[in-house]
């Protein structure tokens, strides 16, 4: 099932995020990995930014979550994760098609440019890669990240976007 988290799921969220950014150590940029990947103060700062967690939930138990953010005239997919021991059992698509459903605007995601696997799977949800230069722009327009993740990370954006 898939159901929005709320404040009870705080704890939760945090550690599926720092267990499944895991798959990232190695990947990005050794300078831009910390331990945890994702602080508390970070996710606390996340969720009120704006941040809404949505999570799929078997037996009472979140086995994944992915975060929708309205900014202005777009809606950005942030966060997205699923436990280590239940990846590639469908529980990012599940939740990706479900939010998807939520917004009728654009809508944009983030990742670093070294997570194929990430690009993949976007891509397999009808995201497309958008030129670097539009990358540029639009990591500076609607996300607060550093330079260095600027530098290292591609934008994928829907169908609605190109329209």
């Amino acid at each position: 099932m898939i159901r929005q988290c709320n404040g009870k799921d705080f704890e939760t969220i945090y550690s599926i995020i720092n267990d499944a950014a895991r798959a990232y150590k190695g990947v990005i940029p050794a300078d831009c990995w910390k331990e945890p990947y994702m602080s508390r103060e970070y996710l606390r700062h996340e969720i009120e930014a704006g941040v809404v967690f949505w999570g799929y939930e078997e037996e009472g138990e979140l086995m994944g979550v992915m975060g929708i953010q309205d900014i202005r005239d777009i809606t950005l997919i942030r966060h997205a994760y699923v436990c280590t021991s239940r990846r590639n059992q469908g529980i990012g698509s599940k939740l990706i098609l479900y939010l998807k459903t939520l917004t009728d605007k654009p809508t944009l995601v983030g990742t670093w440019a070294d997570a194929i696997w990430a690009i993949r799977f976007y891509e397999k949800h009808g995201f497309r890669l958008v030129s670097w230069e539009e990358k540029e722009k639009l990591l500076r327009k609607y996300w607060s990240i550093s330079e260095r993740q600027i530098e290292t990370s591609v934008v994928l954006a829907d169908k609605r976007w190109e329209e």
